[in-house]
């Protein structure tokens, strides 16, 4: 009987879905696994960003890359950039800074480029934030990155904001072989 059991275990289908969040919180922070063929997170965060005329649009695919290397939740960045710059519009002129990044005072860091502060930002986040101070989810990181207690609230709502955007415009490719 046991037998039976464990062979019905193995056959039986199981469903999973790559949108599905297992941790049931909105403010996770390790990336989900997409599968390449599903994998158009660029494409949702580039429209998404467009929406706000964003400077950063054009580098979505850096966002998700990055986010992939660091084992980052690929809307975390970019949703700080939200609450810090409204998406890299408001920044230190020429700093390439629209994370707020060692931004307190008069003090200013200042990048090479949108690409080298979306590395710094992210390496940063799971260096520092996650694996140095053990930060497990956004509010855990907001006590030490920012001063206002609402920061992560707010990087949370771009997060699911980025979700519903991602939800509601479905980019979906067929493989046609020939």
């Amino acid at each position: 009987m046991f037998f039976v059991f464990f062979v019905l275990l193995l056959i039986l289908p199981k469903k999973a879905y790559s949108y599905q969040n297992a941790s049931g919180s909105s403010a996770a922070l390790e990336t989900e696994l997409v599968t390449k063929a599903q994998d158009n997170r660029a494409k949702i965060l580039k429209k998404f960003l467009d929406k706000y005329n964003s400077p950063l649009a054009q580098y979505s695919n850096v966002f998700v890359k990055k986010a992939d290397d660091y084992n980052l939740d690929w809307r975390l960045v970019a949703s700080i950039s939200g609450v810090e710059s409204t998406f890299g519009k408001h920044i230190p002129y020429n700093s390439y800074n629209g994370w707020g990044w060692g931004v307190y005072g008069d003090n200013v860091i200042y990048f090479s480029s949108w690409e080298d502060a979306i590395d710094t930002v992210s390496k940063g986040l799971r260096e520092n934030y996650l694996n140095k101070w053990k930060a497990t989810d956004i509010y855990e990181i907001g006590r030490i990155y920012a001063a206002s207690p609402r920061w992560a609230g707010n990087v949370t709502y771009f997060m699911e904001k980025i979700r519903e955007f991602e939800y509601q415009n479905q980019i979906t490719h067929l493989s046609i072989s020939i």
